[in-house]
């Protein structure tokens, strides 16, 4: 089997902030770049320095190299992955990388926190399982456009939204405490009251414990000019709408932003759906750790 890898002296590294993003401890990238082809995608920047991010490639000694980082570590916590590259990228049906670190994972005592768009994150349920024994473990299903016709135009090569529910439905049966980010909200595109609704009733139909969502996106040099590109062929006449009132701005914010948030947090409210961080955080790591204390 042949592959392109690249080298890699660290994979496991602490992160900042822990009590910011889902109370992450570590991070993990076993991959680098990504084959979903999601038009949006923020790693596409110019500032990440990865002009070939369609290309994934594996980190070489990537198990050796993980069990020497998880032997190092002096504190227990919990491992996130999928920030820069989605863990389960196609790659991953085949290599079984992720699958392999998860099982380190639960060897070495951590606990997991994965991102993704694939549903084969459904394959490692056993494995999440055995985690969730006695460390965290949350599945985060990175979900955009409820419609799966919309899903393959601006995330051509990922799971169908109906999948990933599917998946989600698999890990929460199994105990797992999954939930749902609706992230980015494409201005023009998703940021319509009937999308984030139908997102957030689909997700609790299947078990969803919580969901999380910034009613915009980001925009930099680099995925800008790859966005509009893809937007120019696929769905004409929308670019021009976003150089009209954007500019070159960082933060694009929907236009509806305050009314979707508004319907947004009632509709999680209404659905028994937790939304706030902190809270998130706190049921999830809640009776892994005594001395946790409510945010």
């Amino acid at each position: 089997m042949e592959f392109p890898t690249i080298p890699a002296k660290s994979i496991v590294y602490k992160t900042k902030a822990a009590d910011q993003w889902f109370g992450l401890d570590y991070n993990m990238n076993i991959y680098r770049g990504c084959s979903h082809g999601c038009i949006y995608c923020d790693s596409r920047s110019d500032c990440y320095q990865n002009p070939d991010f369609d290309t994934v490639y594996v980190k070489e000694n990537t198990l050796q190299i993980i069990r020497n980082d998880l032997r190092r570590k002096a504190k227990k916590g919990v491992i996130g992955s999928g920030a820069m590259s989605d863990p389960y990228n196609p790659i991953e049906a085949k290599l079984s990388l992720t699958r392999n670190a998860l099982e380190l994972i639960n060897a070495f005592g951590f606990g997991v926190s994965l991102t993704t768009k694939s549903a084969l994150i459904a394959r490692d349920t056993d494995v999440l399982a055995d985690v969730a024994d006695h460390s965290p473990v949350i599945a985060k299903f990175s979900i955009t456009a409820a419609d799966d016709k919309l899903c393959k135009i601006i995330e051509p090569n990922v799971s169908p939204t109906s999948k990933r529910l599917e998946a989600l439905q698999t890990l929460a049966n199994a105990g797992i405490f999954c939930g749902v980010l609706i992230v980015p909200v494409l201005p023009f595109i998703t940021d319509n009251e009937e999308n984030i609704i139908q997102i957030l009733r689909r997700a609790k139909e299947v078990g969803a414990k919580f969901a999380y969502s910034y009613m915009g996106m980001t925009l930099r040099n680099g995925n800008r000019e790859y966005f509009y590109d893809k937007l120019d062929k696929s769905l004409p006449g929308i670019s021009e709408k976003y150089t009209k009132r954007y500019g070159y701005r960082y933060n694009i914010p929907s236009p509806n932003y305050k009314r979707l948030w508004t319907i947004y947090e009632q509709e999680c409210n209404r659905l028994g759906l937790l939304h706030d961080m902190k809270a998130i955080i706190y049921n999830y790591k809640a009776g892994y750790n005594k001395q946790q204390t409510l945010f």
